[in-house]
């Protein structure tokens, strides 16, 4: 196990060293092995009361220095000079078998200096939540934070009620976020502001040194890594919920799992998260907040794109114009594959938007709108697109322009679909099927869903799924309302 600690050698504004705060009775919820053994951790934690006591932060080990991270950030478009970890700790940085450089991080760990007068615990719900969905979106192929392990406290976190409380552990490439720029450029020390981006530029973006303006290249690699994250959220049509400049990382990867959820029938302003009254963080509204979140990051740079300020906004605001053709592009090619397109054009994304159209129109489950698209080419009796729609009609006439579109590849259909079922899940992380888990969970300490899921979601693609795990939820089912851990 390869060990480091590079960000606590960083100027002591950017953190403040802290230490967990034990929990009463920690008991195992998961532990990702696979995740562990990439990571080199000793086989010592592996569901072992050594690693509970780790994991629960009851007894850290001799190569943990545990800090908390200091960031502002923009919540719901307004400033908040000082956020910072007010539920977490950094432990370490470790060096995977690859190589690579990963943050360890406890998630409910206790008050840190940045609490603001919280508990700083989590209850179970959002645990469960973060640990289920962000390993699924591992497999989806979506840059993400990971999760290595999570424990129950024997202690309970007050919300709305008395709820379970636990600890998550989680593994991220970083916890870098546009919120820390903000916070480090309002110190008013140059120097500092250097310091960040050039320790970004080492541990994310080497190849920006060799560049004329190695911090203008830095803006350019993180609009880019926002532009595909997003992307892939659009695709599975995954909401994240609160996309607050805090919670925006400089790596490109989908971080904080707090409200998000993925979409059942398709709605393009659709919100889940009870603190976004307003639609902010809408699923259509993805792109343009990612896009503004980037902007606050471009002002925090603007001191090292060039000393003539003016000279710097034009810098900037040129870099932050390729924001939205690289979406589009990505966006127009990720979808495209959705229909079986393999060579899109600009004229492909009428067809794609007079599809999302009627699946808004007819109340259609977005997954399985695409998903069964393929039953359409195979001829199969059962789980095509058409079963879908209430009034065929409408669809009908745009599956006619569909095929003729497909036509002009020459490709053979059961091919073609085979290729579109591998794009294409059949399974996603369900809202009312996350919800029941919970239930159990917090009702029962019952982790059988829990642990169902969780397997049954690293194979999304697979025709062999359980129906009650594929199927949207009946209307008593259906989840209006995903909630923070805060």
């Amino acid at each position: 196990m390869q060990v480091d600690h590079s960000y606590a050698r960083l100027p002591r504004a950017f953190f403040q060293t802290w230490q967990p705060s034990p929990v009463a009775e920690p008991e195992w919820l998961a532990f990702n092995k696979a995740l562990a053994t990439q990571l080199g951790l000793p086989e010592s934690y592996w569901r072992s009361a050594e690693g509970l006591a780790v994991f629960a932060g009851n007894q850290l080990p001799e190569w943990a220095e545990p800090l908390a991270q200091a960031y502002a950030g923009h919540q719901f478009g307004q400033y908040n000079p000082r956020l910072g970890d007010g539920r977490a700790l950094l432990l370490a940085e470790v060096i995977d078998c690859d190589g690579k450089r990963f943050d360890i991080q406890l998630k409910g760990s206790g008050p840190t200096p940045f609490s603001r007068g919280g508990d700083g615990r989590s209850p179970i719900g959002p645990v469960i939540r973060e640990y289920l969905v962000s390993e699924a979106m591992h497999v989806f192929g979506v840059p993400t934070t990971r999760a290595l392990a999570a424990v129950t406290t024997g202690e309970s976190v007050y919300r709305e009620d008395a709820q379970p409380g636990a600890v998550f552990t989680r593994v991220a490439s970083s916890h870098l976020r546009i919120g820390t720029f903000q916070y480090i450029a309002a110190q008013g020390e140059p120097d500092h502001i250097q310091q960040l981006a050039d320790y970004v530029i080492e541990r994310h973006y080497p190849d920006c040194k060799e560049q004329d303006n190695p911090y203008l290249a830095l803006l350019a690699q993180v609009i880019s890594k926002q532009a595909e994250l997003v992307a892939h959220w659009m695709r599975l049509g995954f909401i994240h919920g609160v996309m607050n400049t805090d919670n925006t990382s400089i790596s490109g990867e989908t971080i904080d799992y707090g409200p998000c959820a993925f979409i059942d029938q398709y709605q393009a302003d659709k919100v889940f998260s009870s603190i976004d009254r307003r639609g902010r963080y809408a699923y259509s509204n993805q792109p343009p907040v990612a896009l503004w979140n980037l902007a606050r990051l471009a002002e925090s740079l603007l001191s090292l794109i060039a000393d003539d300020e003016k000279r710097a906004v034009e810098r900037a605001t040129d870099a932050l114009q390729q924001f939205q053709p690289q979406y589009e592009a990505l966006w127009l090619q990720h979808m495209s594959a959705k229909l079986g397109i393999s060579q899109p054009s600009p004229a492909d994304k009428a067809l794609i938007d007079d599809y999302l159209q009627l699946l808004q129109q007819h109340e259609v489950d977005f997954t399985l709108g695409f998903r069964y698209l393929s039953g359409e080419l195979q001829g199969s009796a059962a789980n095509q697109a058409s079963d879908l729609f209430a009034q065929p009609e409408a669809f009908n006439s745009w599956r006619e322009r569909w095929l003729a579109r497909l036509a002009l590849q020459g490709q053979d259909h059961k091919a073609l679909a085979v290729q579109m079922d591998q794009v294409n899940p059949l399974l996603i992380p369900r809202n009312h099927l996350i919800a029941k888990a919970i239930q159990q969970a917090e009702l029962h300490g019952d982790l059988t869903l829990f642990n169902r899921l969780h397997k049954a979601w690293q194979t999304p693609f697979a025709d062999s799924a359980d129906a009650d795990l594929t199927a949207p939820p009946k209307p008593e089912e259906v989840v209006q309302r995903t909630f923070c851990g805060t």
